[in-house]
């Protein structure tokens, strides 16, 4: 089966058919930036966009900045708060004309990773972290999923932990690698302790540079990249669509 997955971030909105037997893009990833103040009829309008591009007319899957509840939008930390209350599914299929499926976005590339990559076969608790303009969390235990965690607001020397620790951070202040990791590692160490997991996953924008700073982590728990890197949003949301078929 193939479904469109689209990646909602704090920068970009990128997408790509996704083959969900397989995990594999079928063709290129197509990136648009995210509007700015991600308001909802902004955003509509870009996944029409991608939507578009690709002739698309079959079912979409998208992952969101946002905890989601049968399809309504919980709350709004790195997106606009008028994306509160709304059904999301509504909007985005009145927008596309295709049968849209919403999803949390460390939730659905947590799923993919689950799938397909880097936690395949693991049944312990697995948390996935994606590291982007905020940080977003997905815990897996025996591989099942608990949905829409937001342990990126987890508070860290009185502050969230997305605002010292997540890529965006990273460049706002100019951290080297060395100084960004050890905010990371303080994070991750408070995560260690509250869950005891058998292994983290690093996802999202900054996981294309993982050897510049997980190396310098110092979390007694394993550490690993994303294997779908970056991409992990976009087949985590054409799966998970598929699967409330």
């Amino acid at each position: 089966m193939e479904v469109l997955g689209i990646d909602v971030g704090g920068s970009g909105i990128k997408g790509a058919p996704v083959n969900t037997k397989t995990g594999m893009l079928t063709v290129d990833r197509f990136r648009l930036k995210t509007p700015k103040g991600a308001e909802p009829e902004a955003v509509a309008g870009v996944v029409t966009e991608i939507v578009k591009y690709f002739e698309w007319t079959g079912p979409v899957g998208i992952g969101f900045p946002a905890p989601i509840k049968h399809s309504i939008i919980r709350m709004a930390a790195n997106i606009s708060p008028a994306w509160v209350g709304i059904n999301a599914d509504d909007l985005l299929t009145k927008a596309t004309g295709c049968e849209v499926s919403m999803g949390n976005d460390a939730d659905v590339a947590g799923l993919a990773e689950m799938t397909f990559g880097a936690g395949k076969g693991q049944y312990g608790t697995v948390i996935m972290l994606t590291l982007g303009t905020g940080i977003g969390s997905a815990i897996f235990h025996g591989g099942k999923l608990i949905p829409n965690t937001e342990f990126g607001h987890l508070q860290i020397n009185g502050e969230d932990a997305e605002a010292g620790a997540s890529d965006a951070a990273r460049q706002r202040d100019e951290l080297s690698w060395k100084k960004y990791a050890k905010r990371l590692d303080r994070y991750m160490f408070q995560m260690e302790k509250l869950f005891w997991p058998d292994l983290f996953i690093i996802g999202g924008g900054i996981s294309k540079e993982h050897e510049k700073y997980l190396p310098l982590l110092t979390v007694e728990t394993p550490i690993t990249p994303a294997q779908f890197l970056n991409e992990a949003g976009i087949v985590g949301a054409a799966l998970a669509a598929s699967l409330k078929k």
